[in-house]
């Protein structure tokens, strides 16, 4: 199975993922640290895949949404963005709408 099959089977089999370094209890790096934070305020249930574990995967990702950097958030198959424009759609209250579904 290709990288993108993979992560085309994540994005769709999950209604929420995000593409981190590290996982939620131990983040490999700020900006997936602070992408966990805004996505718990938010009351949100989401699957994460560390893109450490696997190269082909964190290649991979920055192919399939055309996004050169990582953590990278899809919301029922959607690409959102990345820990900037999360920050962005937090702070407007645009993603606690999204994560809750209304």
């Amino acid at each position: 199975m290709t990288a993108s099959n993979k992560i085309k089977e994540i994005v769709d089999g999950n209604p929420i993922v995000l593409f981190m370094k590290g996982n939620p209890k131990f983040p490999q790096c700020g900006f997936s640290s602070m992408a966990c934070q805004i996505l718990d305020a938010c009351g949100a249930t989401y699957e994460t895949v560390d893109v450490l574990q696997d190269p082909e995967i964190r290649e991979g990702i920055k192919v399939y949404s055309n996004w050169p950097t990582i953590p990278q958030l899809y919301v029922k198959g959607e690409f959102n963005g990345g820990a900037d424009i999360m920050k962005e759609m937090y702070e407007s209250g645009e993603l606690a709408k999204i994560v809750s579904g209304n």
